[in-house]
């Protein structure tokens, strides 16, 4: 009678691990397609000027930033914030809407401006955004850029072509990486070396203006 009781308690745990187990793979699954909606609506939205997004509350500071776990989704599904920009990177098909400050409900839809008054094609224009366990959404795709390829950053009036000259990996505490160099017309890309919670070193992909179009013409 025991060793039925033992094998029925067994049977019972092994079952109720598997089904924890699927439970999270279907939720991160649900996260991640969640995420990727998010992303491809914000870019059909209309976008905003950086004057009137600086009218709505956010914040630059990457540490308050949380990690895009269910709840924080479900925050960002609700959020109506519009972009002020775009950003593509056509060699890893990555395309993202950019907005104004590092708001969760921003980074889970698309990138974040890491300084307040930061211009396109002008000083350092540093963006952040989240490493993903799925490859294709967010700033993921940074792990496969390679230098000498081109970013495409517009605010729906013109188009900046940076071109990648460096691409590292740093610690946390580097934050020198978005600061302004003086003589050079710069764009920094900053996301988490892994989608691990807690990981304390970024990926940096800068690169350097190469030309500034009219939307028209691209």
């Amino acid at each position: 009678m025991k060793k039925k009781v033992a094998a029925s308690i067994k049977i019972f745990c092994l079952v109720l691990l598997l089904a924890i187990g699927l439970a999270m793979i279907f939720n991160e699954q649900i996260k991640n397609i969640v995420i990727g909606d998010m992303t491809h609506n914000a870019l059909k939205s209309e976008t905003q000027s950086v004057d009137q997004a600086k009218k709505s509350k956010t914040s630059f500071d990457f540490k308050k930033v949380k990690p895009a776990g269910p709840a924080a989704v479900k925050d960002a599904w609700s959020d109506n914030t519009h972009a002020i920009g775009k950003l593509a990177i056509p060699a890893v098909k990555m395309k993202l809407p950019i907005f104004y400050g590092l708001r969760n409900e921003n980074l889970l839809r698309g990138t974040g401006t890491m300084k307040s008054n930061e211009k396109m094609g002008q000083g350092n224009y540093a963006l952040a955004g989240h490493h993903m366990k799925d490859p294709r959404i967010l700033f993921s795709p940074l792990t496969k850029v390679k230098k000498g390829e081109l970013i495409y950053l517009t605010d729906n009036k013109r188009v900046y072509q940076y071109r990648i000259t460096v691409k590292k990996v740093v610690d946390e505490y580097q934050v020198q990486w978005i600061k302004d160099v003086p003589g050079k017309k710069l764009l920094t890309l900053v996301t988490c070396l892994t989608a691990k919670t807690g990981e304390n070193n970024r990926i940096v992909v800068r690169g350097e203006l190469v030309k500034i179009e009219s939307l028209k013409k691209s």
